[in-house]
């Protein structure tokens, strides 16, 4: 599968093909993760309820660090 990189604004931009968009059941909106693996890309879709889930627990892990460190006694 091949994509082409575009201009868009100030930056650069890339179009998911259909069938990708439909296999990964994206859609308008969702968030990607992007890292760099060797001289490449992965693009992986974020599952937001998780994420929403792990800010919360960083919060709380955050404003209650030295309850939390008692409890573990």
């Amino acid at each position: 599968m091949e994509a082409k990189i575009r201009k868009v604004g100030n930056s650069l931009g890339l179009i998911l093909p259909k069938q990708l968009v439909e296999e990964l059941h994206l859609k308008t909106g969702d968030k990607l993760s992007i890292e760099k693996k060797g001289s490449g890309i992965e693009l992986q879709p974020v599952d937001q309820e998780f994420e929403d889930w792990a800010e919360a627990y960083r919060q709380l892990n955050k404003d209650y660090k030295d309850v939390l460190k008692e409890l573990s006694k």
